[in-house]
């Protein structure tokens, strides 16, 4: 038996706690239906004053299914969502289910090129979004993929009352070439949704797109096997039931927000709280006001809410679980925030390939620091996982050695949507090599070291070098580029770019970030640009990356 295979934190951080579970339901739509049956009166949904019940979140998406099928959606179609976080999107997911469809969720903060990219990947046959994403992006991109069905809606539906503050700037942006979400669902109000689409565990839920180091977007296929586990691991690890009010912080497109927000609010019959986007003051208001006890988000948004005005004044006691993914934590914040706000933030690890997490803190321990990086432990393998570390031969390593993670478990994906090769190199026989380099110590904790390959974390966010640079290239002075990811207290890693210039040409800074800023998610475009008379090559001519984020690093310490 590899070392790998054991267990040892088990029996010294979470006593009582089994090392395995056993997924309860056949699918996330079946997981739903059960909580709707357990708590049909409990609140859902809590969008800023307005709650939506279970049973009218059944009801709702019962109309919209059969609106769904009306428009000829059927079992396996894809449906895109393209929205903020808004009652709409657990809506049209959950409609998406009962009619069959495989939900692919869309950055909101896309612009044309990457939407065109994931609807032609994923061959949606609708789209979900907001009007002002159909009016400002969508609208150009959708005649040239294989959408015949496009569904709008607004931020300000379901709305009670006064205008909340993050929603001042909205209005209503109807197309009357698309249909309206709240008009088709009230148009088959009363019908019953689409017969049971009989939807099982390897039956796909969602296509999660997460760019890899070496080629375009890829679809990991999130099945309804592995929304179930992973929602229980939530609900199991952290101690989660109905009597919490969970907050939607992190974006509902994304794994965590997938998961760690929808997944388990609908497994336990919890309300989500939601407010559109992230706004730290907003965000602090939602907390007290609804007596907020759980959230998961990047390291940012506790950085945000501790030094956002007022904080400390705020009645923040009902915030007892805090957790934290997706781009490196330090120490020190954990610290500070605990001072200011209360809260042990605790640690997670997981990527889109494994349904969010695959490690974690457990609930009642605190995560230990590596006495040589000062780095903190990511957690311990949860239920039914094993993980390795393995060098570049593939054979495990011993305990304390670094190489690249691998992990296997009900959570990892079956592969990438229509992708073999891709799928075959990540996760053969079903393990996923990560690309992410850490090791185990004695008992059983892992840490993060470095990222195998040259993918940027930018809060959270993975940004893909290269698809930087194809933009940079598109602006008429730029010979050539090269991004990296640089230190950044706040966001972890930001991105900057090197750029030398086409002789005769002439570009400032300045003008080539805000190239990109218009091409470009709100994540991905460099913060920084250098111009430079060359880049480094090996003596093929192949650019070094390595050479210029070293370059960075050692100016940042210096």
């Amino acid at each position: 038996m590899s070392i790998y295979d054991e267990k040892p934190w088990l029996a010294r951080y979470d006593e009582g706690v089994p090392a395995t579970i056993e997924r309860e339901h056949e699918s996330a739509l079946e997981m739903f239906r059960a909580g709707v049956a357990r708590k049909p009166d409990g609140v859902a949904l809590q969008y800023f004053d307005t709650a939506i019940t279970y049973a009218e979140l059944d009801t709702l998406t019962d109309a919209l299914a059969a609106g769904l099928a009306a428009e000829g959606i059927a079992r396996g179609d894809r449906v895109a969502l393209y929205l903020q976080n808004v009652p709409q999107f657990i809506i049209g997911m959950v409609a998406g289910w009962k009619a069959g469809a495989i939900l692919v969720s869309i950055n909101p903060m896309n612009k044309g090129r990457e939407v065109d990219t994931l609807l032609q990947d994923s061959g949606a046959v609708a789209l979900v979004t907001l009007e002002s994403l159909w009016s400002s992006v969508a609208k150009e991109v959708v005649p040239g993929t294989a959408v015949r069905t496009v569904i709008t809606t607004s931020e300000l539906d379901f709305l009670d009352g006064a205008v909340p503050g993050p929603l001042a700037s909205s209005s209503r942006d109807r197309d009357p070439d698309t249909l309206d979400l709240l008009e088709l669902a009230e148009r088959h109000k009363g019908q019953s949704a689409p017969p049971d689409p009989g939807l099982g565990p390897d039956d796909v839920a969602f296509l999660t797109y997460t760019s890899g180091t070496t080629g375009p977007p890829k679809g990991a296929m999130n099945t309804h096997g592995n929304v179930v586990f992973n929602a229980q691991a939530y609900r199991d690890w952290i101690h989660l039931s109905d009597e919490d009010v969970i907050l939607g912080v992190a974006p509902l497109f994304h794994i965590t927000g997938l998961i760690g927000h929808i997944g388990v609010s609908l497994l336990v019959s919890a309300p989500l709280v939601l407010g559109y986007r992230f706004e730290p003051e907003a965000t602090l208001e939602l907390i007290e006001k609804h007596r907020v006890s759980f959230m998961i988000g990047a390291i940012t948004v506790y950085i945000a809410l501790m030094n956002a005005p007022g904080a400390e004044q705020r009645d923040l006691s009902s915030l007892t679980k805090a957790y934290s993914g997706g781009a490196p934590i330090a120490p020190s914040t954990v610290e500070a925030f605990e001072q200011k706000i209360g809260p042990y933030i605790h640690n997670i690890y997981g990527l889109t390939e494994t349904t969010s997490p695959s490690h974690a803190t457990p609930f009642d321990a605190k995560a230990p620091v590596d006495p040589n990086s000062g780095a903190l432990s990511v957690g311990v393998p949860m239920f039914n996982t094993i993980v390795r570390i393995v060098g570049e031969d593939r054979q495990d390593l011993p305990v304390g050695e670094v190489g690249e993670i691998v992990t296997s478990g009900p959570q990892v994906v079956p592969g990438y949507w229509n992708k073999p090769e891709e799928t075959e190199n990540a996760l053969p026989g079903g393990a996923l090599y990560t690309g992410d380099v850490g090791f185990m110590d004695e008992n059983g904790w892992f840490y993060l070291v470095d990222r195998k390959k040259d993918q940027i974390n930018a809060s959270g966010y993975k940004v893909w070098p290269r698809e930087v640079e194809d933009v940079l290239y598109g602006h008429a002075a730029v010979r050539e580029a090269a991004v990296v990811g640089v230190p950044d207290e706040y966001r972890g890693e930001s991105v900057k770019a090197f750029v030398s210039l086409n002789p005769g040409t002439t570009a400032t800074e300045a003008e080539l970030i805000a190239f990109c800023k218009e091409r470009m998610a709100a994540y991905k475009y460099p913060r920084a640009v250098e111009i430079v008379d060359e880049l480094p090559k090996t003596t093929t001519g192949k650019i070094l990356r390595r050479t210029l984020r070293d370059q960075e690093t050692s100016r940042v310490s210096n």
